[in-house]
C-alpha cells in the first residue's frame, strides 16, 4: 500500500467573512466531504475583496497543494472579484459562455423573473476554464487545470456549493487524482478528560498500525476519538477500525456512550425508551438548557414528561416544594437541596426518574465556600438518589452546558447499571428521599 497524499486548500473570498458578519460553515462541510473522498485538506485561507490579496493567495496555494477549492465572490456586483481575478491569474479573457447564459436565462424564467443585464454577466466566464453547472443558483462554477493542479471556483451560498460539490466536483476530482480509500471511525466518550483518557489507552494507541491514526476531539464534557484508516479496500478498513474499537471496551468501556454521530441526548433517549422509563426535570442553574437537549430528540415524548425551572428561592419553596428549613440551613446550591429537588419533581410528575440541577453559573452570586462553577446535580428513582458536586469554570455558558451534559451522563450511568428494568412509578409523597 503506497499512496501519495492528495492535498487541498480551501480559499474563502469575501470581506463579510473577515468582518465576522457571516460564519464560514462551508469550509467545515467541505473538509468532511473531501476527507471521505480521500483528499486531505491541509490549509484553510480567508481573504477579503482585494485583488492583490486574492492573486497572492492563489499563487501561494498553487505552490502548496494539488487542489484549490474557492468559494465566494461570484455575485453580479462590482465587489465580487473572484471571476476577474481568476481570469487575470490564468491569463485569459472573459467571454460570454452560451451554455451558461442559457442556464441562467432558464433559471430566471422558471421563477417568472426577467434576466437583467447585471445578471446576464454571470454567464461571462474565463475562456480557459470549464463551466461547472450550478443547478441551485445563477452563478456557474469554474474548473481550471494547469501543471497537474486543479482550481475550482464555486458560489459561497452553502446549498449551491454543496450541490455542486456532491454532483460534479468531488466525482471529477476522484477521476483526476488517484485517491486512496479513507475510513473514519468515531468513538464518543463522556465523563473523562482528554489527558486521563489518553493515559488509559496509551498502550492501545501506541500499537496502532501505521495506516491508522488516532485523533482526540474534545468538547464540553465529552471527548471523541476518531480513528482514520487509509488503504485500498473500504470493507477491510471498516473491519480493522471496528476491531480496534472493540479493544477499547475493557479499557474505557464505561465512558463510551456511542459511535459515529449519535449525541448523548439521543443515547439517553434510546435507553429510556427501551426500558420504558419516564423522566422529569427540575433545573435551576441550567435554566431549561437540559430540557432543550432532551426535547431536541424526535420522539422524546415517549419518555420525557416535563420540567420545572424553580430559579428563585421562592419558587423552589412554593411551586416545587423544597422545605424552607433546608434552603435556610444549606442554601440553594447544596446536596440536601438538590436531593429534595430531584425527589420532589419525580413525585409531582409521577415519573420513574427525576433529575435536578442547582448551581452558581456566574459571573455573580459566588461566595468563598461556593465559587462560580459550583454545581450540584442529582438523579432519583424509587430505589436511590445519586448526587454529584461539580466544580466547573468561570464562564456562565460553559457551566450551563457542562452541567447539562453531566446530568445526561448521570442518567445514562444509572439506567445502564440498573439493567434498564421496567418498573411502574409508585404513588409517592413529596418528602425528600435519602441519598444512596
Amino acid at each position: 500500500m503506497n499512496h501519495r497524499t492528495i492535498t487541498a486548500e480551501l480559499l474563502t473570498i469575501g470581506d463579510e467573512i473577515l468582518y465576522g458578519q457571516i460564519t464560514d460553515t462551508n469550509a467545515q462541510w467541505m473538509s468532511v466531504e473531501l476527507g471521505l473522498a480521500g483528499i486531505k485538506v491541509v490549509r484553510k485561507t480567508s481573504v477579503g475583496d482585494v485583488e492583490s490579496e486574492i492573486l497572492t493567495a492563489l499563487a501561494e496555494a498553487e505552490q502548496r497543494v494539488d487542489i484549490v477549492l474557492i468559494t465566494g465572490g461570484l455575485g453580479p456586483t462590482n465587489d465580487d472579484l473572484t471571476k476577474p481575478c481568476l481570469a487575470k491569474y490564468f491569463n485569459c479573457g472573459l467571454k460570454m459562455n452560451e451554455e451558461a447564459l442559457a442556464e441562467v436565462t432558464a433559471f430566471f424564467a422558471s421563477r417568472g423573473r426577467e434576466l437583467t443585464a447585471v445578471n446576464r454577466q454571470q454567464a461571462a466566464l474565463p475562456e480557459c476554464c470549464e463551466k461547472v453547472t450550478n443547478k441551485m443558483g445563477t452563478a456557474p462554477g469554474m474548473w481550471f487545470h494547469r501543471n497537474g493542479k486543479v482550481f475550482v471556483s464555486m458560489p459561497g451560498v452553502p446549498h449551491e456549493m454543496k450541490r455542486m460539490m456532491t454532483d460534479i466536483v468531488i466525482p471529477k476530482l476522484k477521476q483526476t487524482f488517484p485517491t486512496p480509500v479513507i475510513v473514519h471511525k468515531v468513538i464518543r466518550t463522556v465523563g473523562i478528560g482528554e489527558s486521563f483518557l489518553a493515559d488509559k489507552i496509551a498502550a492501545w494507541e501506541n500499537a496502532l498500525p501505521p495506516h491508522i491514526k488516532l485523533a482526540y476531539l474534545p468538547g464540553l464534557g465529552e471527548v471523541k476519538l476518531r480513528l482514520t484508516a487509509i488503504g485500498d479496500t473500504e470493507a477491510e478498513l471498516k473491519a480493522e477500525t471496528e476491531a480496534l474499537s472493540d479493544q477499547l471496551q475493557p479499557l474505557v468501556g464505561s465512558f463510551i456512550y456511542a459511535h459515529g454521530e449519535e449525541s448523548l441526548e439521543v443515547t439517553v433517549g434510546k435507553l429510556l425508551r427501551e426500558a420504558k422509563l419516564t423522566l422529569s426535570i427540575a433545573e435551576s442553574c441550567t435554566g431549561g438548557y437540559l430540557s432543550h437537549l432532551i426535547t431536541s430528540v424526535p420522539g422524546c415524548s415517549d419518555y420525557y414528561l416535563g420540567t420545572m425551572i424553580p430559579y428563585s428561592y421562592e419558587v423552589k419553596m412554593r411551586q416545587l416544594g423544597v422545605r424552607p428549613e433546608v434552603l435556610e440551613k444549606h442554601g440553594a446550591v447544596s446536596e440536601p437541596t438538590i436531593i429534595e429537588m430531584a425527589n420532589i419533581v419525580r413525585a409531582k410528575f409521577n415519573t420513574h426518574i427525576g433529575v435536578a440541577t442547582s448551581g452558581i453559573a456566574g459571573p455573580g452570586g459566588a461566595t468563598p465556600e461556593k465559587p462560580v462553577g459550583t454545581v450540584w446535580i442529582a438523579f432519583s428513582d424509587k430505589d436511590k438518589t445519586v448526587t454529584r458536586k461539580l466544580q466547573l469554570s468561570p464562564d456562565r455558558e460553559i457551566n450551563i452546558k457542562m452541567a447539562s451534559v453531566a446530568v445526561l451522563n448521570l442518567i445514562r450511568q444509572n439506567v445502564e447499571r440498573s439493567g434498564a428494568k421496567v418498573q411502574e412509578p409508585e404513588a409517592r409523597s413529596q418528602e425528600p428521599g435519602v441519598r444512596s
